[in-house]
């Protein structure tokens, strides 16, 4: 591996270190953003062209495996969209990806337990056309009911 493949195994090693402390005790956490990694085929238009290749390797996507496996967190974008393909958060600014949907899911919710059974909806922000993008990502929005119940 590279230095850069090195120092993002070593990111991701870090992240489910945090993420098996910080879901313990019914704690209401999220983990978002832009990860760079597609986690299934059901991610990316073009899976087949990306074996092998970073942002789809089997190690990076086995992180993402444990993150749930292991340490209880579940991506609540996947969860509550279902199967895919899509939708997608990032397309390239090449070509006609955005027109054509040729684009990865990229940006991620990952949610503890006990928050995820508080998640209601996630939406993909995707603009209508490209010239109404605002960048090459589209934000995912999560709304989780946080309705305090009396006792």
């Amino acid at each position: 591996m590279h230095a850069e493949a090195d120092e993002k195994m070593r990111f991701l090693d870090a992240i489910g270190s945090r993420l098996s402390t910080l879901g313990q005790d019914d704690a209401h956490a999220v983990l978002a953003g832009d990860l760079n990694i597609c986690h299934s085929a059901d991610d990316l238009k073009n899976w087949k062209g990306r074996l092998g290749k970073s942002g789809f390797l089997p190690e990076e996507r086995a992180h993402l495996d444990r993150w749930g496996s292991e340490h209880g967190w579940v991506d609540v974008h996947r969860t509550l969209h279902g199967p895919g393909p899509g939708p997608y958060t990032w397309w390239s600014s090449r070509g006609t990806a955005f027109d054509n949907d040729a684009a990865r899911r990229i940006d991620y919710q990952f949610a503890s337990r006990a928050l995820d059974g508080l998640a209601t909806r996630a939406e993909v922000g995707r603009a209508a056309a490209y010239a109404e993008r605002w960048s090459d990502h589209a934000p995912l929005t999560v709304d989780y009911d946080l309705t305090l119940q009396a006792d």
